[in-house]
């Protein structure tokens, strides 16, 4: 099934909601992430990088293909294969999976994550937010967002398909799996809740009532958030982002700009979202903070070692 099959069917979602239906699973993330840094685009070859079963990995794969991320390529090897490659939606995925490896790498004690190297200007660099239109530093504090007539968070998206993936993974890999990253985007729910605090919610009856959500949920949610440091509880009760969760920001813009390019949502369902100081549009981009320009996917490579 193509992904312009499936997504008439979904398009009562907002655009946003249907990429944390996508997105919001650690192993969707993680076999993302592989085809990236290392190039995987075999059954086999992730099969063996990751450690995971056949059957979770061949739900994944056809998920992936369904949704238009990944293409299905015949070559020959003794005999017909078929390889994953990413599609021109898939491929626009990369500046997230940046952004998520950036904001691993400062706020979740992984400095040891490996390099981005800027070929244009051959330095190691730390990408930072800045807007498309003023090539200014952006953060979500510099934004300005209005949400659309229909763009309540109850219809964000639906009930997860799988059960919560629980791995246990070593500081030794330095490859792909970012936990703190993956315990927000590895999760639906926390993704939502993590969202509506950008957009201003604060207090768990807010929480409750934007999202939709089971008060059970909500409280080990917010939990969790706030073990990562993500979240600050005050004496009053209302929940507040730290300067954490504020850098996480960073990683939100980026899946909201996919999700509104390459997802049809229903009307009024979007964001609108501008840059406070220049005025323009929501135009996130990738800067070098050696030369300042715009990093540009074929430009950077990780490097590997080993």
């Amino acid at each position: 099934m193509s992904g312009t099959e499936q997504e008439p069917a979904r398009a009562e979602l907002s655009a946003v909601g249907q990429a944390l239906e996508i997105l919001g699973d650690r192993w969707v993330l993680l076999i993302l992430q592989r085809a990236f840094l290392l190039r995987i685009r075999t059954f086999a070859g992730w099969r063996d990088a990751l450690g995971i079963s056949e059957s979770v990995l061949a739900s994944r794969l056809k998920e992936l293909v369904g949704h238009g991320i990944f293409e299905l390529s015949a070559y020959r090897n003794g005999r017909t294969r078929y390889e994953y490659r990413l599609t021109e939606r898939g491929l626009r995925l990369w500046t997230l999976l940046v952004a998520i490896h950036t904001w691993e790498r400062d706020w979740a004690d992984r400095r040891q994550l490996q390099p981005l190297r800027h070929d244009l200007c051959g330095e190691d660099v730390k990408p930072y937010l800045g807007c498309g239109a003023c090539l200014e530093p952006m953060s979500a504090r510099d934004t300005r967002t209005e949400p659309g007539p229909s763009a309540i968070f109850s219809r964000i998206g639906s009930s997860r398909r799988h059960r919560r993936t629980v791995r246990s993974v070593a500081e030794s890999d330095l490859i792909g799996y970012c936990p703190d990253s993956m315990e927000i985007l590895g999760d639906r729910w926390s993704t939502s809740v993590l969202a509506a605090a950008f957009l201003g919610t604060s207090r768990f009856v807010d929480f409750q009532s934007g999202l939709g959500i089971a008060p059970s949920v909500l409280t080990d949610r917010l939990r969790r958030f706030v073990e990562l440091g993500v979240f600050d509880p005050r004496p009053d009760g209302s929940y507040r982002l730290t300067d954490k969760g504020l850098a996480f920001f960073e990683v939100f813009a980026f899946l909201v700009d996919w999700a509104q390019g390459e997802l049809p949502g229903r009307e009024g369902s979007g964001l609108s979202i501008a840059h406070r100081p220049c005025g323009a549009a929501f135009d996130p981009v990738l800067l070098c903070t050696a030369c300042v320009r715009p990093l540009r996917r074929r430009e950077v490579r990780f490097i590997l070692s080993g």
